[in-house]
């Protein structure tokens, strides 16, 4: 299932990658938190609907409500995916890139096998990747210390 999904995911990341933005725009926004040469390589993807792998095997495993949560963006490797109405949001954006900063960190196999273990295991919003997510875009939005996602990701996964 692993190998389906990251080839979904390939294939999503090189049907859209015309429309990619390089994330290396927000670097005065976020600087102190994510270094340019991070930015560089990361890409947001303006969409309509959020792509997801719907795979009647994914809904057997018991990820239905995850497929069909309302989503505001979604990161697949060093590419996330952003609702038009969202895309003005620094906190999701920020958000984002620290799940592309797992991603690298994981590798591709090891985050997915992961993510799915955690959703099933704790529930999505208590999923200790989600968390760390969530916990790391407060701390930006409310003024908090600058920290190297990056780094830090490396030194608390």
């Amino acid at each position: 299932m692993l190998h389906k999904i990251e080839k979904w995911i390939d294939q999503t990341n090189v049907e859209y990658k015309q429309q990619r933005i390089c994330c290396a725009k927000f670097f005065s926004e976020f600087e102190g938190f994510y270094p340019l040469a991070f930015l560089e390589q990361a890409y947001f993807v303006v969409v309509d609907e959020i792509p997801k792998p719907d795979f009647p095997e994914l809904r057997q495993m018991g990820f239905g409500s995850f497929m069909d949560m309302q989503a505001g963006g979604i990161t697949y490797k060093n590419t996330y995916y952003v609702l038009r109405h969202n895309v003005s949001s620094l906190r999701l954006h920020f958000h984002e890139l620290v799940h592309v900063a797992q991603w690298a960190h994981l590798g591709a196999q090891d985050f997915i096998l992961r993510y799915m273990d955690e959703i099933q295991t704790f529930g999505y919003h208590e999923s200790p990747l989600e968390k760390m997510a969530y916990a790391l875009d407060a701390n930006f939005s409310e003024g908090g210390a600058k920290i190297d996602i990056p780094s830090y990701v490396v030194r608390n996964i």
